[in-house]
């Protein structure tokens, strides 16, 4: 696998990409991808944020900002703000955030 099956929809100017975030963890890292019983998949996050008053989503989207090489500004979620599993809309040149996220994930990397 890689980050492209995480990636749940694709318009011309951003791609909405599955995330599942493990908060309160001892360090903040990506650690490869998450397939989920019902078969989805999603990039396995974690942050060493609590989920409270949104400091882990702030973590989230600083995580996987500096890790893709994209400013704060290009991404948001928008869905998923009080669960683990989230979306995150990564704003800018679909094949750019693509391969990006191959970087980060590796082709064949998976976990469960």
């Amino acid at each position: 696998m890689t980050g492209r099956t995480a990636i749940s929809r694709t318009g011309n100017t951003h791609i909405v990409l599955n995330v599942r975030v493990t908060p309160k963890s001892g360090a903040d890292a990506i650690n490869g991808l998450y397939q989920a019983a019902d078969g989805a998949i999603s990039l396995k996050l974690r942050v060493n944020q609590p989920p409270d008053k949104g400091k882990a989503n702030k973590a989230v989207i600083a995580l996987l900002a500096k890790r893709l090489g994209f400013a704060k500004s290009a991404l948001s979620i928008v869905a998923g703000d009080t669960s683990r599993n989230k979306q995150i809309k990564i704003s800018g040149q679909p094949q750019a955030i693509i391969r990006s996220l191959e970087k980060i994930t590796g082709p064949g990397d998976e976990e469960n």
